[in-house]
């Protein structure tokens, strides 16, 4: 946990200042615990973190939203204004 609800900043916005910020870090085990235990970790850059363990090797599970069409054609038409490329599709 980083910073509780409460002792977030006022400026954010209204669906964020009712969550706690956490960190999520990935890491390698230094000292054998059981998941939901406070343990340490090692992380590939050699920082050590303490902190609750709550997955073993987890994996991403965030994404950016449904597909969205009109995305698509975004990087065709930015090229088609700035460097005057034909639509070749």
């Amino acid at each position: 946990m980083v910073l509780r609800k409460e002792d977030r900043a006022d400026n954010i916005p209204e669906d964020t200042k009712g969550t706690d910020l956490k960190m999520w870090c990935k890491g390698f085990l230094i000292e054998e615990c059981s998941l939901g235990e406070v343990g340490e970790i090692c992380t590939l850059t050699g920082r050590r973190i303490k902190g609750r363990v709550c997955r073993i090797n987890p994996d991403y599970s965030h994404g950016f939203g449904n597909f969205i069409p009109e995305v698509m054609y975004i990087g065709i038409q930015a090229r088609k204004i700035l460097f005057n490329e034909e639509d070749n599709r």
